[in-house]
């Protein structure tokens, strides 16, 4: 795809996102809307996917670590093809295969239940090990929060992979500088992030705005390229980014808009 192509995607992915929330009631736009060029570019270009066979063995695995971000990831996969894109009225609904945070058993595409956070990278790590030992080529993605990685066990996954050589592995970090109770710097500093990753033998890779796509296509292309280490992309976004009364705002993070900020949205995403 080109740019024009994956924007015009990435809007789309918006448009599910901010109607899953609506139709739900609940859920987080917030953070979903700052990854959506990152899911995008993710499903459309870089990985090694195929919604007509979502388990088949080569494919490349991702894991969404921050899993509250479920509405982005479903709208996402939807749109590639894995269901149906009316299906996200569904989210969180009584019967719905779309529960809160990814389900591995009952949703297609998905490769790891995720929800408790700091635990998806964890399971990225074992799942990059495993490709290293029985000789797969396939690639693991990680999608985490900025406020996540105050976790610990983050920290011990990272070192593992680090130690391990997990060149297979690439974690990318949202970097919107929000969470729900602030700006990430004050209520748990992970600054600088950048140095942490690289103090546990990371090949870190700094995007400046993770909500441009030809910034997003040298990281990744930097990453596939690295050899001997995993690479972490910290890639700065906007939560809430493309409708212009959630940006950066961070009430957004877990409140779901009703009809009349429904309509002035999507009136934005076109």
């Amino acid at each position: 795809m080109d740019n024009q192509e994956l924007r015009k995607t990435a809007t789309e992915v918006r448009r599910g996102i901010i109607t899953a929330t609506f139709h739900a009631k609940s859920g987080h736009p917030g953070g979903s809307l700052s990854a959506a060029d990152i899911y995008t570019y993710l499903f459309f270009e870089e990985m090694n996917v195929d919604p007509k066979d979502p388990k088949k063995a080569d494919r490349d695995r991702f894991v969404l670590s921050k899993g509250h971000t479920a509405p982005g990831y479903y709208s996402t996969l939807a749109n590639r093809g894995f269901f149906p894109v009316e299906d996200l009225k569904t989210l969180r609904h009584t019967g719905s295969y779309l529960q809160g945070h990814p389900d591995m058993k009952h949703i297609p595409g998905v490769d790891m239940s995720s929800g408790s956070l700091g635990q998806g990278l964890s399971a990225a790590v074992g799942m990059a090990l495993a490709g290293k030992m029985d000789e797969k080529a396939y690639r693991v993605y990680a999608l985490l929060g900025d406020g996540e990685i105050q976790e610990g066990q983050i920290w011990e996954a990272a070192m593992f992979a680090g130690f391990r050589k997990l060149d297979n592995l690439c974690v990318i970090v949202d970097n919107n500088n929000l969470q729900i109770d602030g700006p990430i710097d004050e209520v748990c500093s992970p600054y600088p992030i950048d140095k942490k990753f690289e103090a546990f033998n990371f090949h870190v890779i700094n995007v400046a705005d993770g909500n441009d796509f030809d910034q997003l296509r040298a990281a990744f292309k930097e990453a596939k390229e690295t050899k001997g280490q995993p690479t972490a992309i910290v890639a700065k976004t906007v939560k809430g980014k493309g409708v212009s009364f959630m940006e950066n705002q961070v009430g957004w993070h877990g409140k779901a808009p009703n009809e009349e900020e429904y309509n002035t949205a999507m009136a934005e995403l076109v």
